[in-house]
């Protein structure tokens, strides 16, 4: 099975401030604010959506194709991407632009200041995907992640025009789009993925109830949190999943983004609903315990062990012959 990932490509710099902003703030020179707070720590992670869910693909064995716009600094990232088996060959390399990045700093009571740089990320908008298709041979799903708003849109229409099978996931960017810009990204989807709140959001801004977003696409995947998940597949009983146990909880940054890793892969695989949720929560819980969204490693035999012991014997048997990870 030929999946596409398209979507944000970025890396994250996140600083620790040890003091508290507000101990820097003088309340009647907001409007001239001028400061510097000299941090502690620097971490510099690899992120956006497209990588995620291509990384978490890459170490269930599959090969997923990577497309994006990167700047001419992706050079290590790309390298670690494709030791961990994404196909790069859809990336747009901006001659202008450096990858998009995030850069946040935290104080000591958990208030962010934030500034995203979009960056190459905008040159999205003029990838076809026809010779990315082409060149890899078929498209049986093309997942349109979050993304430069005008190459989702783009993206999309090419899905439609094209035939290509598509999973509409917009998630972040649902806050700044209206109902009749939402519309577009999701009529005529294989696949809607969103969490409770997106699903509801979608639902306030375009007006469609739950039974017409039911009819419009072939499958809902919606994730809960704590809840676990649920699936609705069009003229199909619901299916709930509840999450998998993790070990400890480190940092819930990128949980969805490794769920439709997992969930995609068990589609392609050809296993149930059921199983390719499964696989999303227990892939998920892996990015639970790591700091990072590409933090987590993959032992073949532990893997299998947890998914036995998560969700029963006869889960871990379908998902055996299937699961090719970088360690046994």
């Amino acid at each position: 099975m030929a999946i596409l990932i398209t979507g944000s490509i970025a890396t994250d710099h996140l600083m620790t401030f040890p003091g508290r902003f507000a101990d820097s703030l003088v309340a009647d020179k907001l409007d001239k604010v001028s400061l510097s707070f000299l941090v502690d720590e620097l971490e510099v992670r690899r992120g956006g959506v497209a990588p995620n869910i291509a990384f978490g693909m890459g170490c269930l064995g599959l090969r997923p194709v990577l497309v994006g716009a990167v700047g001419p600094d992706f050079s290590d990232y790309e390298s670690w991407l494709q030791r961990h088996n994404v196909d790069t060959s859809g990336v747009h390399v901006s001659d202008s632009r450096h990858t998009a990045r995030f850069v946040c700093t935290t104080d000591s009571e958990q208030n962010q200041i934030a500034s995203f740089y979009p960056g190459a990320m905008s040159e999205a908008r003029n990838i076809e995907l026809r010779p990315v298709v082409d060149r890899v041979g078929k498209a049986d799903v093309v997942l349109i992640g979050a993304n430069d708003p005008e190459a989702m849109n783009r993206h999309t229409e090419e899905c439609r025009f094209r035939g290509y099978p598509f999973a509409a996931d917009p998630s972040q960017q649902l806050a700044r789009m209206s109902g009749e810009e939402i519309t577009p990204l999701i009529e005529g989807a294989h696949y809607l993925f969103t969490n409770e709140y997106e699903s509801a959001l979608i639902q306030q801004k375009t007006g469609w109830t739950d039974a017409d977003l039911n009819a419009m696409v072939e499958v809902r995947v919606i994730t809960m949190g704590d809840q676990g998940a649920r699936v609705l597949r069009r003229d199909a009983a619901e299916i709930a999943v509840p999450v998998a146990e993790e070990d400890r909880r480190a940092d819930p940054t990128g949980v969805g983004d490794a769920f439709r890793a997992g969930f995609l892969s068990g589609q392609s695989w050809g296993l149930t609903d059921e199983r390719s949720a499964q696989l999303g929560a227990l892939l998920a819980a892996y990015v639970i315990e790591t700091i990072g969204t590409q933090e987590y490693e993959l032992a073949r035999t532990h893997f299998l062990e947890r998914m036995a012991g998560a969700y029963g014997d006869d889960a871990a048997a379908e998902v055996e012959p299937h699961v090719v990870c970088p360690r046994p």
